[in-house]
């Protein structure tokens, strides 16, 4: 019986007519897409939001047939669709008062972009808001796909986990352009304050050939605030119970109808020094950060002109401190053990595109973007001073053939520098060593799209890249998506992904371990196969629709640089991999809104991570094999409170081999338990302002003892790697957002 039912139920989706369909762009009255926008039929809850180019494709109803399309900051409008009328073209106009607006529902914080034919989701603005969300790193509390945890607790280095693998598998862009690479990569989740944020766009899996060969478990792609948006002046304030605080601002003006610019500006300090477990070092870091950007863009009709200048200036001080309040006195002895990393990153880019035939897309594209990142650190007696340049540049040509078949196709080159002078021995006489690290990849792509009425998607696409170091080597990837209706999107993807070590620029947290640093000689470039299937699902139940996706992924390691912290307790290798390597990854997720303003979403993921370490295949360690999620959000009807509430449950996993210590005690247990973690925030909105205050780990739970042999850091048994939960408890923080 179960059966039958669930059979005529996928029988019921797969059928419903195809030509019931709606489709449309929205856009804005310059002709750029609204992403986010609410579609929907009048005096209903059936509807759906556009995706990232303010597409959407939204089934018929059944006697209504006026469509309100809706977005903040713009007018609403309302569409009449006569019978035989499927494709749409929407222009909403802006500049409405927030106070003359009727909430009529409240907009989606993570959407699945259906439209694409990868796996991608859109983390957007209301859903940041949805959190403290003061960087990158915090922004993905309420997402169930990507994880960010420390690396290190006594530098505060932090990685992204997706797939169940480190980022350094993500590929990290801002505005679609590569960035964070190398030595920015512990600290860069830090470097993009949260209020600068517009979107995230999370694509997994292999990706588009167009940005490059470097991902493998997926993109990760941030758009800053735009110039060209509404002109107006935001301020955002934060302070939390471990005496951190932030200031944001962000502001645009039109100079003219072509002409626009933006300013950005993040301050940060959290100086005050924590040691509540009492073993002498800092729970967090000391972090004082200074970051300004200014935006500027020219929309014509057949040019459009974008660039940016960004600096930063971040000092991070941790180590031995005293009990004391105010500074970095040791507790004991003579010679303390302090950290101390001085960091300065200049970026820029601009982005410059001609339209030859808008009703086809048709245009050529030039990138140019480069990276300047000092960085001088110590860890003790050791240090790592570097200074990086970066140099991404990319044309591109784009061009729609006819309604079903697309072309794009490019040219790239990146270039990296490292200029190093380290000393990897905790003997303050010894000498710094010096290295170079230079690479240069020239290469180009081709990527072709069908497309048979939004119903089938076929896109495949080849990079040929040639690598000053390791030669010429090609990226294959293909991706399918079918959509039999608006109900049902399934997809499959494989594709390559290459990516080059560069061992101490991206691992120097490593440096504050009392580990030994062994680096093999002939290290290979990464190279894996990543296969993925996705389903997703909408299905009306009680007048509302139940959202339901499933997704499975395979990433096989061909050759891979292995971090080895299991040969020796007393050592961290870094050497090529000798047999399997390979990560599954299940998810599933269901979301509902049981009733007006309030939405209800659980997922749940299970992770099988195994790597060869000294000949043997063993969980890849400090990784939990699952996670679940439960998030609840509830808006009041006239939009004036806001209360969101998310519960992590973190699972167990696999610690390296430990030592055994003079005491004969383990140093460490072999595996550590699952934990709860749970966040809360209430916002109350006003006209032009709102104020919001919360909780961070409101359980409280803490890794007891998260640094090892914390009394004699200047011995190998000293440890500062082996996390695998929080290394705080609660923190509470009140914030104000100003929206002028």
């Amino acid at each position: 019986m179960k059966r039958s039912i669930v059979t005529s139920l996928f029988f019921t989706l797969l059928t419903m007519p195809l030509y019931a369909q709606i489709r449309g762009v929205v856009k804005d009255t310059t002709g750029e897409p609204i992403a986010g926008t609410n579609v929907f039929w009048a005096g209903t809850t059936q509807g759906t939001t556009t995706d990232l180019e303010g597409r959407f494709d939204l089934r018929r109803h059944k006697s209504e047939r006026r469509l309100v399309v809706s977005f903040i900051g713009y007018e609403n409008d309302t569409i009449r669709v006569t019978g035989g009328k499927a494709d749409l073209d929407i222009v909403l106009q802006s500049g409405l008062l927030m106070d003359e607006v009727e909430v009529v529902q409240r907009r989606l914080g993570t959407m699945k972009v259906r439209s694409s034919v990868m796996n991608e989701e859109m983390i957007s603005s209301a859903e940041l808001a949805r959190a403290a969300c003061c960087n990158l790193g915090e922004s993905f509390t309420t997402n169930p796909s990507v994880d960010v945890s420390y690396s290190d607790a006594a530098t505060g280095a932090k990685q992204i986990r997706l797939l169940g693998l480190s980022g350094t598998y993500v590929q990290m862009l801002t505005e679609n352009i590569p960035n964070y690479r190398g030595t920015a990569a512990p600290y860069a989740l830090g470097y993009i304050p949260g209020p600068w944020m517009q979107s995230i766009q999370v694509s997994k899996g292999s990706s588009s050939v167009k940005n490059g060969y470097e991902s493998i478990t997926g993109q990760i792609n941030v758009e800053f605030k735009k110039p060209q948006a509404e002109p107006a002046i935001n301020f955002n304030l934060y302070g939390n119970t471990k005496e951190k605080y932030e200031a944001n601002f962000d502001g645009n003006i039109h100079l003219n109808k072509r002409l626009s610019t933006a300013l950005l500006a993040h301050y940060e300090n959290g100086t005050r020094t924590h040691d509540d477990n009492g073993d002498g070092f800092l729970d967090m870091p000391k972090v004082e950060q200074y970051n300004l950007q200014n935006r500027w863009a020219w929309m014509g009709d057949h040019y459009v002109f974008q660039a940016s200048v960004k600096a930063l200036k971040e000092e991070r001080n941790s180590g031995q401190a005293g009990h004391s309040h105010s500074g970095m006195m040791p507790a004991t002895g003579t010679d303390p053990y302090l950290i101390d990393i001085t960091t300065e990153r200049y970026e820029a880019f601009t982005k410059n595109a001609y339209i030859f035939n808008k009703e086809k897309n048709s245009n050529v594209a030039l990138i140019l973007s480069g990276s300047l990142h000092k960085q001088d650190a110590s860890y003790g007696h050791k240090a790592y001073n570097v200074n990086q340049k970066n140099l991404y540049a990319s044309l591109m040509f784009e061009t729609n053939l006819n309604p079903q078949n697309s072309l794009s196709v490019g040219l790239s080159m990146n270039h990296d520098d490292y200029d190093q002078d380290y000393r990897i021995e905790n003997d303050a006489q010894a000498a710094l060593q010096h290295e170079k690290d230079k690479e240069t990849v020239a290469g180009g792509y081709i990527q072709y799209t069908y497309n048979w009425a939004d119903k089938l998607i076929l896109m495949g696409g080849l990079r040929i890249d040639h690598s000053n170091l390791y030669g010429t080597f090609f990226t294959p990837r293909a991706h399918i998506k079918y959509s039999p209706n608006e109900a049902i999107s399934l997809r499959v993807s494989a594709g390559k992904g290459y990516r080059t070590n560069h061992v101490l620029a991206e691992n120097n947290y490593l440096l504050a371990s009392g580990r030994r640093v062994v680096i093999d000689s002939n290290l290979q470039q990464d190279e894996a196969w990543n296969y993925g299937i996705s389903a997703s699902f909408s299905i009306p139940l009680s007048g509302k629709n139940l959202s339901l996706n499933a997704e499975y992924y395979y990433t096989d390691f061909i050759h891979q640089l292995v971090t080895d912290m299991d040969s020796d307790p007393h050592a961290v290798q870094f050497r090529n991999l000798e047999g399997d390597s390979y990560s599954h990854t299940l998810q599933a997720e269901a979301s509902y809104p049981f009733f007006k303003g309030f939405t209800l979403t659980a997922a749940y993921r299970y992770t099988d991570v195994k790597c060869t370490y000294n000949r043997q295949l063993l969980r890849k360690p400090l990784t939990s094999r699952y996670k679940g999620l439960l998030t609840a959000s509830y808006q009041t009807p006239l939009a004036l409170w806001q209360f969101d509430v998310t519960l992590q449950l973190n699972g167990s996993g696999r610690m390296p081999a430990p030592y055994t210590t003079a005491e004969g005690n383990s140093s460490w247990e072999s595996s550590y338990p699952a934990y709860e973690q749970l966040s809360a925030q209430i916002t109350r909105w006003f006209r032009h302002w709102s104020i919001y205050v919360g909780g961070e780990n409101m359980t409280g739970f803490k890794q007891k003892n998260p640094i090892i042999a914390a009394s004699d850091p200047y011995s190998g048994n000293f440890d500062s790697t082996m996390i695998w939960g929080p290394v705080h408890g609660a923190i509470y923080y009140i914030g104000l957002r100003i929206n002028l």
